[in-house]
């Protein structure tokens, strides 16, 4: 996955917020969204750690990571 789909997954996830905040979906409706939204995130932070640990593992000999 690119950053480019990780920022369209957040766009997506702001989006929802908004319609959420807004108060106009029914109750089941923003029951499913909110289903929706932690699935959206749940990948985009297993794909961020992803990229995280790839970045990790090309560290130049002696720069070893502090964590």
């Amino acid at each position: 996955m690119s950053l480019e789909q990780i920022d369209e997954l957040i766009e997506r996830l702001e989006r929802a917020a908004e319609q959420l905040r807004s108060g106009e979906l029914s109750p089941d409706a923003a029951a499913t969204m909110v289903e929706d939204c932690a699935a959206l995130a749940t990948q985009a932070s297993a794909e961020l750690e992803r990229q995280a640990h790839a970045e990790v593992s090309h560290v130049a000999p002696g720069q070893d990571s502090l964590l």
